[in-house]
């Protein structure tokens, strides 16, 4: 069938790489059904919001979306719109659709997307908004087909859900309790990525670090990433991971890998104890900086990225100051920023949320420019070296060079020819900005 002729589907994907693979999953399943991909709403015959709901915000903008697909709907009324994701785990957004978004055709949740071909042959054939959202996880679905796109870095999901529980987190209300995929599976995977020419893998999941905990076979995710090593895979990443889970062992292997990227993102989430405890985060501030030298001391040249939630119920002026002591202190390559939110169906959504707006905003930019100014202090010390850079394409503010990124996950933006895409080249570093680097290449490599 010519894809002028095919239906179209396009989707609208919020939130972290989870979702993002979940993305993947879905397009593979809608290509083997016929469906071809599109960029335009007007084109599409079925409209996808895969959803996040870590944030308020995030919730807010998805529903503005979908009011807005309502004259889209009117004018295409064969189209299919659906709402899946973390978003749709949550009684409260169902019931909202049922009442005020008539436009919406289904509704699924997070464990049951392998359902999406019977899913839509089932809103042809009805008129009604059908509703199929799984309150506990089922068993994990293996073999499900996936659309990547560049052929060059790959996602591979090696567990599902969350038991750590914290308490502004509705991850473990919308993923479930943890599911670790088998190690067979994951490694065939690995090996079929690496036949097909990925260069990059990144192996995702809430907690990656517990990996194996409800399997019988006893393996751990040391263990895992020792295997994946062996396959050849030039580069290996992961998140994210919870600081109480980062064991030596780990260490070792990352510190004795070819493959294992140095860079690790270990979460903080607040400088204070007494903060730490209201979030049950099962880690103290001295602990997590004992944690922090110590990976320093094994993985040399290591970047270290971190979550920072600023503004959370009861923080104080002199707790936040604590968590501005802890970024100067480890000096983070980067971190991710964010203004408490209540969660509904959250413990800390019952604490008193006794912070105005204008100081958690106050709060969140003295974080960033403390962040920025490391940042760049840190981007300083790669000028006048040579790294590897695995090319991904052009740069999409300099659309005359192109880009790519470091092991430590650094962007580097360089000249050069596009036959180098999907390469790896030795750049050497002339220019430090904040959140880039720009180079030259080095065919001398030294």
């Amino acid at each position: 069938m010519e894809v002028k002729n095919r239906r179209k589907y396009l989707f609208r994907t919020y939130g972290c790489q989870m979702n993002e693979h979940d993305t993947e999953i879905m397009e593979g399943m809608l290509n083997e059904l016929g469906y071809a991909p599109t960029t335009t709403e007007e084109d599409a015959d079925f409209i996808i919001f895969n959803t996040c709901s870590v944030r308020e915000n995030a919730d807010n903008k998805v529903f503005g979306e979908i009011g807005r697909m309502k004259n889209l709907k009117r004018s295409n009324p064969n189209m299919l719109l659906a709402l899946c994701g973390c978003m749709a785990q949550q009684q409260t957004v169902v019931d909202r659709i049922l009442k005020s978004y008539p436009q919406v055709d289904m509704v699924f949740g997070t464990h049951n997307i392998h359902k999406l071909p019977e899913l839509i042959e089932q809103a042809f054939l009805s008129k009604e908004t059908i509703i199929d959202v799984w309150q506990t996880e089922g068993e994990i679905v293996e073999n499900l087909p996936r659309a990547r796109k560049d052929g060059l870095k790959a996602w591979v999901t090696i567990m599902y859900g969350c038991n750590n529980f914290c308490t502004y987190c509705i991850v473990p209300h919308t993923r479930g309790r943890e599911r670790s995929r088998s190690f067979e599976n994951i490694i065939t995977e690995i090996k079929q990525l690496k036949d097909e020419g990925y260069k990059e893998v990144t192996l995702l999941g809430q907690n990656v670090n517990s990996y194996g905990n409800d399997l019988e076979d006893n393996v751990d995710f040391p263990t895992l990433l020792k295997e994946i090593d062996k396959i050849g895979i030039n580069r290996i990443r992961f998140m994210t991971s919870h600081p109480k889970d980062f064991t030596d062992e780990l260490m070792d292997v990352i510190k004795n890998s070819e493959n294992i990227c140095e860079q690790i993102h270990l979460p903080f989430q607040a400088g204070s104890d007494e903060v730490l405890k209201r979030m049950n985060r099962k880690h103290s501030r001295e602990w997590y900086l004992d944690k922090i030298n110590a990976i320093k001391n094994n993985i040399p040249n290591v970047a270290l990225s971190t979550d920072i939630i600023v503004g959370f119920p009861g923080e104080t002026d002199e707790q936040f100051e604590k968590t501005l002591d802890m970024v100067r202190q480890v000096e983070f390559d980067i971190a991710y920023t964010f203004i408490y939110s209540p969660r509904t169906g959250t413990p800390a959504a019952n604490l008193e949320d006794n912070i105005s707006l204008s100081d958690k905003k106050r709060r969140l930019q003295a974080l960033i420019q403390t962040q920025n100014d490391i940042s760049k202090k840190k981007n300083l010390e790669y000028v006048n070296k040579t790294v590897e850079v695995l090319v991904e394409g052009y740069s999409k503010t300099n659309t005359d060079k192109l880009t790519g990124r470091t092991r430590t996950n650094k962007v580097v933006n360089f000249f050069g020819e596009d036959t180098l895409i999907g390469q790896l080249v030795n750049i050497r570093i002339e220019t430090a900005k904040t959140w880039s680097l720009e180079g030259v290449i080095d065919n001398d490599g030294k």
